[in-house]
């Protein structure tokens, strides 16, 4: 958690422009808004000396990110950025809500164009970033430091990668899934295996886990349990077959699915819902193992989990030592407004908005 407190203090050095890879086209305004063009084509013809401020915030209370790609956009493609003055807080900064985030000073006509680039940019980063804190937060009310990787990778376009997985890292994720996610913050994705993977050795755990130790001997050894809908019963072959080397068992069975170990123990329906990977389940995972002896074998969980469920397997003690979240953490749920406030020095703005003055922004260079 050392790392996370950094980033919340602001002191992990901010990303420059050789981390980006940005659509050239951003400069002719194909991604902007067209009458943002068309409000530049008519202020250079008709207030070519003005100097606005835009200023920056959103409605929540967040985890900020997104602002040292903001930074590299507009020193990228705004026009004769020297005469810009920035100030924004950065990534990882927790913000409140209506807090001024960032303000760009200078002519309108060189850099307003990407007014909703740069609200697209905060907003995607700063809901991915909040969406981990809060999930990390709660893998973590009981105090044990528990791990959340960030998978992903299937729930939206894969372009988004490389900036979702540096989020999820300003919000606290402490592994991702693809390389692409580690690009931006200097590590690689890690996994295990793929139910594909035991497919192919006909449902065989035991089998295909061999098969990953001896091809990949350096990683730690975590068995996928739940291929054959039997959790337990596959957790415990694993266990047998491979004792201290076995680091961990992942279930991930699917939400519409009740594993074999409760059709032979009907006694125990009734009272929840007794689908996908349930806390009564997990309780019974943790107790067949350690009755073996197996207490050095972690417990993974994956699938369908969001900052509630994880809530909700915490307080009631549910032996999770990890957990891995996907889709939950991308919903865009957090907005960002850019406003001009100042027109030459003076305040001018629609109704409702006006400068805002934040100590804590930081003059950027």
């Amino acid at each position: 958690m050392k790392e996370i407190e950094l980033k919340m203090q602001g002191k992990i050095s901010r990303l420059t422009n050789q981390t980006f890879k940005f659509d050239e086209r951003v400069k002719a305004g194909w991604f902007s808004a067209v009458y943002f063009l068309k409000t530049r084509e008519i202020v250079e013809k008709y207030f070519n000396d003005n100097i606005v401020t835009m200023q920056f915030f959103q409605r929540e209370e967040t985890v900020l990110c997104g602002t040292d790609e903001v930074i590299a956009l507009v020193k990228t493609f705004a026009d004769n950025t020297d005469g810009l003055e920035i100030y924004s807080l950065k990534d990882g900064d927790k913000v409140k809500p209506f807090e001024t985030v960032l303000t760009i000073t200078g002519p309108y006509q060189d850099f307003g164009y990407l007014e909703g680039l740069i609200d697209g940019i905060l907003a995607r980063r700063t809901s991915v970033a909040t969406n981990v804190y809060n999930v990390v937060k709660a893998a973590n009310c009981s105090g044990k430091n528990k791990p959340v990787i960030f998978m992903g990778d299937r729930d939206d376009h894969f372009t988004t990668q490389a900036g979702d997985g540096y989020a999820a890292y300003i919000g606290g994720s402490t592994a991702q899934a693809t390389h692409a996610m580690s690009e931006w913050w200097g590590k690689k994705g890690m996994g295990t295996m793929p139910h594909a993977l035991i497919q192919l050795f006909n449902g065989d755990v035991v089998a295909a886990t061999k098969a990953y130790q001896e091809t990949f001997p350096e990683d730690d050894l975590i068995a996928l349990v739940d291929y054959n809908n039997d959790a337990i019963t596959d957790a415990l072959q694993a266990a047998r077959a491979f004792g201290s080397e076995l680091k961990g068992v992942r279930v991930d069975t699917s939400g519409t699915m009740i594993d074999k170990y409760f059709v032979r123990n009907q006694h125990l329906l009734g009272t929840f819902d007794p689908r996908g990977v349930n806390a009564m389940l997990i309780f019974a995972l943790r107790k067949a193992l350690d009755d073996e002896g197996f207490q050095h074998v972690k417990i993974v969980v994956s699938g369908g989990f969001n900052e509630t469920r994880i809530t909700e397997f915490e307080k009631n003690g549910v032996p999770v030592d990890m957990y891995g979240v996907g889709g939950s953490l991308l919903k865009i749920n957090i907005g960002f407004t850019g406003d001009n406030v100042l027109l030459n020095g003076e305040h001018q703005a629609k109704a409702g908005r006006k400068l805002m003055p934040n100590p804590r922004l930081e003059r950027v260079e």
